[in-house]
């Protein structure tokens, strides 16, 4: 230890650790390793750092006034931050207001408000191909109604591992041509349990985060623990950047998503994966808003890129080369295009034992109720099977987009089935939502901060297999009367203010954001579109691949 020149014999220790010493929190510790300790005696006065020492001393104990709960001393005032807090959202119009929305399974994709009587078409759903009302889902969820009951009695791991679930992850694994598959309550719980798990247990881990990755990622990442990078959307050149900082040897992980969900564009997933093997990472593929929508068996935007070897190959053999072998983590959900609820990942059997055995997330939470899984079974296998739905889908979104091309409605460009409307600025995005549902009985929620950034709030349309002509032509006239209504940008405006999220931009730039293929619009090629009706129609016997509207619903419209 160093001494003090004036006084390098005093106690045998430095000034300052003497004065420590004497401290009622950490003195105890001090004296306790000294072998020999003896009285503390004053400084001499001389010493430079004894006035220092006095002052940056604690008070004894005796001048301190003791804790105790009969004072008159206010509480925290917790309402008052609640009330703060949501002062603050209401103030940068970021404040929710969740709409009373009652779909239909008879009348889809329609619904009611708060009053029954009161009909809306939905334009907005995350079911994307209406399979939380197929008669093969439903079925099967009342069958497993009937025999197992509601819950699932518990974790999977008490009472809560049924045949139902270990044939759920056979389907998803399956499905996606990996090795297992593992189902979480939610994809948000999956990213999180997964990402949080995984990374800490890397030593020195360092993951790599798209921009505009979902929360439920971000939020894995976080509490992982890890250092991360994150990368400027789609852009190869920054990630490489990144990656190249690190040895080859240093644990890494890339995370980004196949379809964006509110902007619709695309993960560059085979260049992404290239980088990746380059660098010696790992990815980690989000395809929620991806699975059951592409691939001419549901699997994804990965399985799309090789969309005819895809198509030919046995169901769950490995394609050697492709891009779905390629990606070594795939997660995806229940809720949207399968139409139930849950989430998932896909990868090495070790790997997902590992997650099976160490996530928090996983192992703590009650399972999928049998109802679920099983109607989960029933959705996968059904949309691996059946073509119509996504084709119907696509062509209905091709179609949507160009009309409101047409009318001038700024629409983000994308080559998914994704549909964002550009308003701008949050109380507008409200108010043209609230215009939509009160005058022109259509649903589309605004979408704002934090969702989307601050002055790209939107519209976020969904188009379904169950959208015909008929509500498309209302749909973009409500619209166009919204716009005028409101005094809102149309694309033109965005153009000569320079443009915004691709709305008015370089076309080049905006390839480049999008993802997908360069030169090649959308992910369903107008080929595989016609492999998809044509083998729909052969399938059916020579049965039109059009939407089957509901009668009940045709009334309503005409009226």
């Amino acid at each position: 230890q160093a001494r003090c020149s004036v006084c390098p014999g005093h106690t045998g220790q430095s000034a300052l650790l003497a004065k420590a010493s004497q401290c009622p929190v950490v003195g105890p510790s001090i004296r306790a390793n000294e072998p020999a300790a003896k009285p503390a005696q004053p400084l001499p006065a001389a010493c430079p750092y004894a006035k220092c020492a006095d002052q940056a001393a604690p008070k004894a104990a005796s001048d301190v006034q003791p804790v105790t709960h009969e004072t008159t001393e206010a509480a925290f005032d917790y309402e008052g931050l609640y009330q703060a807090k949501l002062a603050k959202k209401h103030e940068d119009k970021s404040y929710r207001y969740f709409n009373n929305i009652n779909r239909l399974a008879a009348r889809y994709p329609q619904a009611h408000t708060a009053n029954a009587a009161n009909i809306v078409t939905v334009w907005c759903s995350n079911d994307y191909l209406g399979q939380s009302k197929n008669p093969a889902v439903v079925d099967a969820m009342k069958t497993a109604l009937d025999t197992y009951g509601a819950g699932a009695g518990g974790t999977r791991n008490i009472a809560g591992n049924s045949a139902l679930h270990l044939r759920l992850e056979g389907e998803l694994a399956a499905l996606h041509r990996k090795e297992a598959a593992l189902v979480f309550s939610s994809c948000f719980v999956a990213n999180d349990a997964t990402l949080s798990t995984l990374c800490s247990s890397l030593p020195g881990c360092v993951i790599f985060s798209d921009k505009m990755n979902h929360a439920s990622m971000i939020q894995g990442i976080r509490h992982s623990g890890a250092r991360k990078h994150v990368f400027d959307h789609n852009d190869l050149g920054h990630l490489e950047q990144l990656l190249a900082q690190y040895p080859r040897s240093t644990p890494k992980l890339v995370a980004f998503e196949s379809v964006y969900s509110m902007s619709g564009t695309v993960g560059r997933i085979p260049e992404i994966c290239a980088l990746a093997r380059k660098y010696g990472a790992i990815t980690f593929l989000d395809e929620v808003h991806a699975v059951g929508m592409y691939g001419p068996h549901g699997a994804g935007v990965a399985e799309h890129y090789d969309y005819a070897a895809s198509l030919h190959a046995p169901a769950g053999q490995r394609i050697p080369g492709s891009v779905l072998d390629q990606v070594d983590i795939i997660t995806g959900t229940l809720g949207k295009a399968f139409g139930i609820v849950g989430g998932y990942i896909a990868a090495s059997s070790s790997l997902v034992d590992m997650i099976r055995s160490y996530a928090p997330g996983f192992i703590f939470t009650t399972s999928l109720p049998p109802p679920i899984a099983a109607g989960a079974v029933a959705s996968i296998e059904y949309l691996s099977a059946s073509q119509r739905e996504r084709y119907l889908q696509q062509t209905h979104t091709r179609q949507l987009k160009g009309d409101l091309a047409n009318a001038g409605i700024p629409v983000v460009p994308n080559p998914s089935h994704i549909v964002p409307v550009l308003v701008g600025d949050a109380e507008s995005a409200k108010a043209a939502s609230d215009m939509l549902l009160a005058k022109h009985n259509i649903y589309v929620q605004s979408i704002n901060y934090p969702t989307v950034p601050v002055g790209e709030e939107r519209l976020r349309i969904t188009p379904s297999p169950g959208h015909d002509n008929y509500m498309r032509a209302r749909l973009v006239s409500a619209l166009d009367s919204v716009w005028n209504t409101l005094g809102l940008k149309r694309t033109v405006d965005w153009e000569r203010l320079g443009g915004r999220c691709g709305v008015g931009e370089d076309r080049a730039f905006s390839e480049l954001h999008v993802g997908w293929k360069r030169g090649v619009e959308h992910v369903w090629e107008d080929a595989q579109l016609q492999q998809a009706h044509d083998y729909e129609r052969t399938r059916k016997g020579g049965v039109p691949v059009t939407p089957i509207i509901p009668a009940t619903v045709q009334c309503v419209l005409q009226n």
